[in-house]
């Protein structure tokens, strides 16, 4: 399948090229010091991911602990509701802590391992992260610290209860807005200091050269199995494939398994309160390019050309930039991003969990809201939702802000 000149045959190949980039995004912009760190981690992730003994570890992990395969949901009522469309939802809520993250959370602290590396360090923003490498720094035995925003720790106690639990020592970012991109923003600045001793596990297909790939591609697990399900469930594939987008760890996850084939492909974004600066965190739908976190790509810029104040209802998505990769798929037209308000997304947490008795993440909540949109427009066919996570993280948040509806 060619798309804009783009072979997707051979797609995995050819993106990113040998320095990071996808076409003009990507690269590694960072202090030589850094970037000696990486041409490690990169050397080591090229080595590790031919061993046959890794993939063996890392499917016997998958398998006997995390639980997969996941499985592929029908949401029959659901679907009833809308009209002729059948909505169907890969259930990543029931990987093992709750959410895709543990999918590369589990590559990357084998690779610490591997590399013989003591302590494992990270940002995150709704907690799934942050819970997923505490959980992976517990079964391998290595130190955990996890850098998180004071706003996102009052937001998600339930995560940061979990983390302490398994381990995890939380570093509360207080500075600017206290939410992902000042997590961030520290953990990169702890990992500068300690590099030798540590390996900064991002968490999302985001920062310099190796992580969008290497979070990807764990990450493709997602839609491997998903393409292989939806077939022997109904013989064909989906009409249409829907995930959230706020690095885009979930999306580019279950994005790989269907680009070469004649499939729609939709990445959502959180529009928040509105399309005032500020208001939202949609960098794909209303950002420029920019470099931020050692990566070109999309991202949303202030006055100054500076890194812009975002926000969403989730936590998890509320990051001024997005993955290179989607900022390529973007610019070529393979996925179509669009947006979802809080108040969409609201609702469809409420009726995914009364119609079907699953309880989503806020994140995956937009996945949710935009499927149920679509449905309404395409008069028959089949959508595919990543259903990313869990909400119990979020249960008392939505509670308390926006009552039961």
């Amino acid at each position: 399948m060619e798309f804009n000149s783009v072979n997707f045959d051979t797609y995995f190949n050819n993106y990113p090229d040998k320095d990071g980039f996808f076409g003009k995004y990507g690269g590694s912009y960072i202090s030589d010091d850094l970037k000696k760190a990486m041409q490690e981690i990169n050397e080591a992730y090229f080595t590790i991911c031919k061993s046959s003994k890794f993939i063996s570890e890392l499917r016997k992990i998958r398998k006997e602990f995390q639980g997969r395969p996941t499985p592929i949901s029908h949401l029959e009522r659901l679907s009833a509701s809308l009209g002729n469309v059948q909505l169907y939802a890969k259930r990543e809520d029931l990987n093992h802590s709750g959410a895709h993250k543990l999918n590369h959370c589990m590559g990357e602290v084998l690779l610490a391992k591997y590399m013989g590396k003591k302590k494992v360090i990270a940002e995150t923003g709704a907690g799934q992260h942050g819970v997923a490498l505490a959980t992976a720094a517990a079964y391998f035995g290595l130190e955990c610290d996890i850098y998180m925003g004071a706003v996102d720790i009052k937001k998600q106690a339930p995560n940061v209860a979990r983390m302490k639990i398994l381990g995890a020592n939380i570093v509360e970012v207080t500075h600017g807005l206290a939410t992902l991109k000042e997590a961030v923003d520290a953990a990169f600045e702890a990992y500068a200091k300690d590099y030798k001793n540590s390996i900064y596990c991002i968490g999302s297909v985001v920062g310099p050269h190796p992580f969008p790939m290497m979070v990807r591609d764990f990450q493709s697990i997602i839609g491997i199995e998903s393409r292989e399900q939806f077939l022997e469930m109904t013989g064909n594939l989906p009409d249409a494939v829907v995930a959230c987008v706020g690095g885009g760890s979930n999306a580019m996850g279950m994005f790989s398994g269907f680009l070469n084939d004649p499939v729609d492909i939709y990445g959502i974004e959180p529009l928040g309160r509105g399309t005032q600066l500020g208001d939202h965190a949609a960098s794909l739908q209303y950002g420029t390019e920019g470099i931020m976190h050692g990566f070109n790509s999309i991202m949303l810029k202030d006055e100054n050309g500076e890194p812009a104040p975002v926000y969403s209802v989730a936590s998890g998505l509320d990051y001024p930039s997005s993955g290179p990769e989607h900022a390529f798929l973007h610019d070529i037209g393979r996925v179509k991003y669009d947006v979802i308000s809080d108040d969409e997304t609201i609702d469809a947490f409420f009726t995914l969990s009364r119609m079907e008795g699953i309880i989503p993440a806020i994140e995956s909540a937009h996945a949710v809201a935009y499927g149920m949109k679509l449905a309404k427009t395409m008069g028959t066919g089949s959508v595919l939702i990543n259903l990313s996570g869990r909400g119990d993280k979020d249960m008392d948040y939505v509670i308390e802000n926006y009552g039961i509806r």
